[in-house]
């Protein structure tokens, strides 16, 4: 469903927003500690995320210590193309995704796996996210060194052996190409849009989520870029 329209319609009561409902994030799940740690050289690393609308998958991480920065915009796809309005057509190979600056002294690559999969996103949805459909809202892993893509294939290994969630799971391993910026008013845009509609009613409840599931994690403040 297009983000727009569903605000809409939160805003006229045809959906029930979440702040009139106990806060649940859509696929919450009770993930493990990652059987294989990371093993990450001291100094601020990146990594890159794909979990559907790039507004929630930016403020969950937005909201872990050891977070410096999240930046939503595009992967996968050309420099060309990377605007939402030709992304949102599902045919550039871009993703929305968000890239994450981090300590890893402070928050390692594997704890930033455990909570992407536990409140972020869920792997068993091909090509959409809960309202939001086309291969623009994939589910990914892109990994910027040996060490992250050593880590993600172990994560990815571990949650398919315990079978949590029942159902086949689709995340894929993307290779680096190039990350593009999106659009300014994409940035921080939870802390900026408290009460828009597709906010409250799909990405306060994953926040909420990392509050409770994940208390040593999670901080109340909002890195803004």
């Amino acid at each position: 469903m297009n983000r727009t329209l569903l605000a809409v319609l939160t805003a006229v009561g045809v959906v029930t927003a979440s702040c009139q409902q106990p806060a649940l994030a859509e696929g919450v799940m009770a993930t493990p500690d990652a059987a294989v740690k990371a093993t990450e050289t001291p100094g601020k690393k990146v990594a890159v995320f794909a979990g559907g609308c790039f507004w929630g998958i930016e403020a969950v991480f937005s909201h872990m210590k050891g977070v410096t920065s999240v930046v939503s915009g595009y992967h996968g796809g050309a420099k060309k193309d990377a605007s939402y309005d030709q992304v949102g057509g599902g045919d550039t190979g871009h993703a929305e995704a968000v890239r994450v600056t981090y300590d890893p002294a402070k928050v390692r690559y594997d704890q930033l796996l455990r909570v992407f999969f536990a409140v972020g996103a869920n792997p068993t949805q091909l090509n959409y996210q809960g309202p939001d459909h086309g291969t623009q809202y994939r589910n990914a892993l892109v990994p910027t060194d040996k060490e992250q893509a050593r880590v993600a294939a172990g994560y990815l290994a571990q949650l398919k052996r315990l079978d949590l969630w029942k159902r086949p799971l689709v995340t894929a391993v993307e290779p680096y190409k190039a990350f593009y910026p999106a659009e300014s008013y994409h940035q921080d845009f939870m802390a900026n849009n408290p009460d828009h509609g597709y906010i409250r009613r799909w990405d306060a409840p994953k926040v909420e989520a990392l509050r409770r599931m994940f208390p040593d994690l999670y901080k109340p403040a909002f890195t803004r870029n």
